[in-house]
């Protein structure tokens, strides 16, 4: 079965980019992707952000845009699935082409600009699955010509409060114009205070569901320190260290090196990771941290945690090695774990 995996694997990479991920979108609507019974090793269990997770290995959004697949997605090993980025309204996204392959660099660079179907669909999506189990989040984000963007993030998370299990604000994606203008001070301060003035009319006197703010790797010292200030004083429950990079490493060799857009998979692993230790020496521990960002084996997950990730997220890896990835990161990172003498990803994280 691993085999007719890569080998289909091996075949999309032979369609254009975004023919490829749909493709694999209906292929696993149609059940055609993999399923493990296989229980993760219990020294994996972590808690994030009041996520209590079996495992620290989640799918970063981008993948399912429109929470098509969450559920065939847990099924193949993920510990957490992250759905979107979803819009209050539907948005068609850049002009195509917008997604590319460097395979000489293992790398993507998409500007695909929250391309989704909207809020209504989303939300009926994940009202059909609410007794299926799994943690599933949703990843919000502002449409591109709306006239009051932060709005937008109250929208999207009132109409989706109680069926997403956590929710990602994401204010660091270079593919929409000026969205990463919300991660100045003065506008994080209005964002997150409105997002805290949301979720306590949405709570109530319930437990609230978390709440993380992703941020971009592309940020000076002072401006980890204040976002991680900010954060904490607005009551987000964890902080996604990072999203795609506007840089171009020298080192790239592929054709497509050059376009425009956000930059992912392993030339990222370094630059995130670092931006991860940053995060991590400011939050001295008071918030937890989710580490993305050129995973592609247990050993890049392994680092990440102990950068001070308490679990962490991948996707464009998947582009190259297929879905059994995440079955070999996990079996990796329990047996790197144990090597060094860890009873949890906790304590690894924190060492």
């Amino acid at each position: 079965m691993t085999f007719l995996y890569k080998t289909a694997t091996s075949l999309m990479r032979t369609l254009p980019a975004e023919t490829a991920h749909r493709t694999t979108i209906k292929a696993l609507k149609a059940g055609l992707g993999p399923m493990t019974a296989k229980k993760p090793d219990p020294i994996l269990a972590t808690n994030v952000g009041g996520l209590a997770l079996t495992n620290p290995v989640g799918l970063a959004p981008g993948f399912d845009k429109d929470a098509e697949v969450p559920d065939a997605m847990l099924g193949a090993g993920f510990g957490f699935v992250e759905c979107g980025t979803v819009t209050p309204r539907p948005q068609g996204g850049n002009p195509r082409p917008r997604l590319f392959r460097l395979p000489e660099d293992k790398a993507v660079i998409n500007r695909m600009g929250f391309n989704n179907s909207g809020l209504d669909i989303f939300r009926k999506r994940l009202e059909r699955r609410r007794e299926n189990g799994g943690i599933v989040g949703a990843n919000l984000g502002a449409n591109k010509d709306s006239d009051d963007r932060v709005a937008d993030y109250v929208t999207g998370l009132s109409a989706l409060w109680g069926l997403a299990d956590y929710f990602t604000i994401n204010i660091s994606s270079p593919n929409t114009p000026g969205l990463r203008d919300l991660q100045a001070a003065d506008a994080m301060d209005d964002l997150l205070g409105r997002i805290q003035e949301a979720r306590a009319e949405l709570t109530g006197d319930n437990p609230s569901t978390p709440i993380f703010l992703k941020v971009a790797p592309d940020l000076r010292l002072d401006q980890v320190e204040r976002i991680t200030q900010q954060a904490r004083t607005y009551g987000m429950n964890a902080i996604i260290v990072s999203n795609t990079t506007i840089d171009r490493p020298e080192s790239l060799k592929s054709a497509h090196k050059d376009e425009g857009g956000g930059l992912s998979g392993a030339p990222l692993f370094k630059k995130s990771t670092r931006m991860l230790k940053e995060f991590a020496a400011a939050a001295d521990g008071r918030i937890d941290l989710i580490g993305v960002g050129g995973i592609s084996s247990g050993g890049e997950a392994y680092a990440k945690i102990r950068a001070g990730a308490k679990a962490v997220q991948l996707y464009s890896a998947l582009v190259y090695a297929g879905p059994g990835l995440v079955m070999d990161i996990r079996s990796d990172l329990a047996r790197r774990l144990k090597a060094d003498g860890f009873n949890s990803i906790e304590e690894a994280s924190a060492a």
